[in-house]
This record gives structure tokens, C-alpha cells and sequence, in this order.
């Protein structure tokens, strides 16, 4: 985390445009298996009769809705909803699909994206799962595949035109982490801090905005003498649209106070900078097994409007200004940006292993 841990929080977030996928990168996501033939779209999911609101196990109205589809039209969106389930799953293998069937398909107006939340349930022991389906913006898909290179987790998404598939986000959402888990005795503390360290710088190096409590989860794994703790990302509509700094950094939402003042509290500086170059120094291996990749995106992000110049050239001179390089102030794209970022860690890490960008 930077010096000062709570200063006044960003902006509320604004709705921001949606960003049609361009050749180039339609033409990444070909030749990575990331676009395909889907049997359903997302208009098609459009065409719903009827909605029920969605209650918690505690009766408590929920921000989605179960939609209700003509009886007659209902088989044959069933099974292509389980086909998308294959292809994401197991490369479209339906052989081994067979005891899977549609639960439910629920619908959310909150938010940029006003997914559909697909849940399939194995007949023979009643296991549930979840997948999304999306309306397809650039910004979104630059996140996840940002997410997918750069961070400790794999991430598993389809497009086709204007449809985005996603794969559902294990773990616990942020804000109920806080509320229900966050002062636990049988958690360690500094292992909460720690990954939270790690998690703001991530988001701060790929520029990935608005992470609030509610846009990541935790997970929790039990190891031989305690618990691990991990913190990912859940939603990427954010991914490299705002013009000021501290929107991509965590700790600075209200929402988050918790957190911050959490490391605050448990955190030594030396310590939490010792976590702070740990991430950049993972960051940077996993940016060299993935190089050629992250290069062709990278390269494609570069020339992919999906921010107005004025925001490009406001956070870039605040980037040249934390980093102390005027490198930042040729940049004129998000792309470009993420990718000074990556070198700015590289020069303080020392390992020249950030991938070349392919010129303009």
C-alpha cells in the first residue's frame, strides 16, 4: 500500500460506455480459443416472459431476479445452456454431460454488464455451479485476460460477437469477508494483511478499477498449520477506464476501511513492503512464461480506444509522477500505460524479463 492508508476515498463510479471488441482483438481471441460458436446469446436470453424476485436464505430481497421463458422454447435453451457449460468446461465434450441440468436462470439489472447467472446442478449428488453470461465489452475482456496472464489464478471465458461468457469466482464476497470472518481467531492476521498487500498492488499495476468490497471475493484453504488466505477479482468492468491513480489502488474505497486500517494495524512498513515487492516480483515471471501472449494483447490494448484521451493523459501524469519516470507522458493509451507500469516494477525489481510491446 502507498504512505498515507485513508485518504479521502475516489469518486462514486459512474456508469461507464461499453466497448465493442475490435478486429485485432477478435483476432486474439481466436487464436487463443477465447472466441467461439456459442449455441446461446445473450439477446437471446433477452427474451424472457416473466421475472420473480430472488431472496436470500434469509427472505431478504436480493439484486437478481429468476426468469421465467416460453414452455415451448424451454428444452432447447436448456440444452444449449449446457453446451456452453461443456465448452467452457471441457472443450465442449458432452459425453460427460449428460447427468447436468438447468436449475435456474437468474437476471441482474444492477451494474454495466445486467448479466444472466446460469446454475447447473449435477442430478446424481445435487452439486451446484454457475456460469454468466454477458453483453461482450473490450474493457471487460482485457480484464479478464489481464487477470488470466498476471495474477495467481486462471480465469476461463468465451466470447462470440456480442456475447461474453464467464466462468463463476469461488469465495467469499469481500464485504461479507469483512463483516462475518475478517476478526476471527483461527485466522491469522498477517496473513490477511499480507495477501491484501499483494491484491492492491495487482490491481494497481494492470490498472484495474472500482475494487470495492462487493467486486472481489476471499478463499480460504486450510493448510497443515493454518489458513491460507487468496483474494481475487470478480468483476472487470472497470479494467483501465478512469483518468485518476487512486482509483486503481484498493485500499482508497470507504467500502475497504476495514482493510486498510487492518494492515494498518498488523503491518510494519518494512513488512508490507517486503509483500508489496514479493506481487511485483511474481508479477514479472508470470509476465515472462506468458510474453509472447501478454505481447499480442498488450500490443492490441495499445490501439484500442476503450478510454478518452483526456483520462489517458490525466493518469498518466499522475503515473510519472509516483513512479518518477517521464516515460508515462509519451504514453496515449491504456495499453501503453499497463505496460510502463510493468516496466516501472521491472526497473525497481531489476530482472528485464517484461515483454517487448509490438510498435504501433
Amino acid at each position: 500500500m502507498v504512505d498515507d492508508a485513508m485518504p479521502p476515498e475516489p469518486a462514486p463510479t459512474r456508469r461507464k460506455p461499453s466497448f465493442p471488441i475490435s478486429q485485432d482483438l477478435r483476432g486474439y481471441l481466436r487464436r487463443y480459443r477465447r472466441e467461439r460458436e456459442l449455441p446461446v446469446t445473450y439477446e437471446r436470453l433477452r427474451a424472457f416472459h416473466e421475472v420473480i424476485p430472488l431472496t436470500d436464505e434469509d427472505g431478504k430481497p436480493t439484486l437478481w431476479d429468476t426468469v421465467i421463458y416460453d414452455a415451448a422454447e424451454m428444452p432447447a435453451l436448456n440444452e444449449a445452456l449446457k453446451e456452453v457449460y461443456a465448452l467452457l468446461k471441457v472443450d465442449g465434450d458432452l459425453s460427460v454431460m449428460g447427468h447436468l441440468y438447468v436449475d435456474r436462470v437468474d437476471f441482474c439489472t444492477f451494474g454495466n454488464s445486467t448479466p444472466f447467472r446460469i446454475r447447473i446442478v449435477n442430478a446424481y449428488n445435487d452439486n451446484q455451479d454457475y456460469f454468466y453470461v454477458k453483453k461482450a465489452d473490450a474493457s471487460r475482456v482485457y480484464g479478464l485476460e489481464l487477470e488470466h496472464l498476471l495474477s495467481p489464478s486462471r480465469l476461463n471465458f468465451l466470447t462470440h460477437g456480442t456475447t461474453l461468457i464467464e466462468e463463476h469466482i469461488v469465495g467469499i464476497p469481500g464485504d461479507i469477508f469483512i463483516s462475518r470472518w475478517l476478526e476471527r481467531p483461527e485466522l491469522r492476521p498477517i496473513r490477511i494483511a499480507k495477501e491484501l498487500i499483494k491484491f492492491n498492488e495487482r490491481c494497481f499495476v494492470r490498472l484495474l478499477g472500482d475494487m470495492r468490497s462487493y467486486n472481489f471475493v476471499v478463499l480460504l484453504t486450510p493448510d497443515f498449520d493454518d489458513w491460507q488466505v487468496r483474494i481475487r477479482a470478480m468483476d472487470f468492468d472497470q479494467q483501465s477506464y478512469n483518468g485518476r491513480l487512486k482509483f486503481y489502488l484498493p485500499q482508497f474505497f470507504k467500502e475497504n476501511s476495514s482493510f486498510a486500517m487492518y494492515c494498518v494495524k498488523h503491518l510494519r512498513p518494512e513488512t508490507a513492503n517486503q509483500y508489496k515487492r514479493e506481487e511485483e516480483t511474481l508479477m514479472l515471471q508470470r509476465a515472462q512464461l506468458a510474453s509472447e501472449r501478454l505481447s499480442l494483447l498488450l500490443h492490441d490494448m495499445a490501439r484500442d480506444p476503450i478510454a478518452p484521451i483526456e483520462k489517458v493523459h490525466q493518469l498518466r501524469e499522475q503515473l510519472a509522477e509516483h513512479y518518477g519516470r517521464s516515460d508515462y507522458l509519451r504514453c496515449e493509451s491504456m495499453g501503453a500505460l499497463v505496460r510502463q507500469n510493468l516496466e516501472s516494477i521491472r526497473r525497481h525489481v531489476g530482472r528485464a524479463i517484461v515483454p517487448e510491446l509490438v510498435p504501433e
